[in-house]
């Protein structure tokens, strides 16, 4: 069986690709953008599932999900996200995909998700439809706005203050504030800590 896996972190992506790997009977085939992944898509032999960053490059929300099911040749396309709310996971599944991935799943229960999948059924974790409507999927997140998570996920893929502010249109004194706040919220001495902070808690 092969599986597309995208996401723009290559700590995240290493991981899952390594885990899933592991299987005996998965292929694993790694990018780390839409555009790759529709091109993948659209030239390779068919995969039997395909994973995506809800928040790589290209993705512009769940346009990008189109987009690949599109390209898919049937195969199912599934979200996977630390930082989207529960709403999103929703929005998702009823635009069809196959199922929606916190990041923060455990090993076991990722490999049963990814076989229940490609077996034809759509995933959700049932935690995710608890009474609080507001929740995220991690809880590091919450006490984030989403402006913050924005910058915190620049970070992350190691992009300085001058190119977060670029991709997110915004002033680089802008981006300053954000990390001062970030750096306060999450009890951070700087913003390498933050980065790890995030990374460790499965946030991205």
């Amino acid at each position: 069986m092969r599986i597309l896996i995208a996401d723009d972190h290559a700590m995240v992506l290493d991981m899952m690709a390594m885990l899933l790997s592991g299987e005996k009977d998965i292929e694993v085939v790694p990018c780390s953008d839409l555009p790759t992944s529709v091109a993948l898509l659209s030239s390779s032999p068919p995969f039997d599932l395909v994973l995506l960053d809800y928040n790589m490059p290209g993705m512009n929300g769940l346009d990008g999900l189109q987009l690949a099911r599109d390209a898919a040749q049937g195969c199912p396309v599934a979200i996977m996200s630390g930082v989207a709310p529960r709403s999103i996971a929703q929005e998702a599944l009823d635009a069809g995909a196959a199922g929606f991935i916190p990041k923060t799943m455990p090993a076991t229960s990722l490999i049963n998700a990814v076989r229940f999948m490609m077996s034809g059924e759509q995933f959700a974790p049932v935690s995710m439809f608890g009474e609080d409507e507001d929740i995220t999927l991690n809880p590091l997140a919450r006490g984030l706005s989403p402006r913050e998570l924005e910058v915190l996920d620049g970070v992350c893929r190691g992009n300085a203050n001058k190119e977060i502010a670029h991709e997110l249109d915004l002033q680089e004194v802008t981006i300053k504030l954000h990390m001062k706040n970030l750096c306060r919220k999450l009890d951070a001495k700087n913003r390498t800590h933050a980065a790890m902070i995030a990374r460790d808690a499965g946030l991205f």
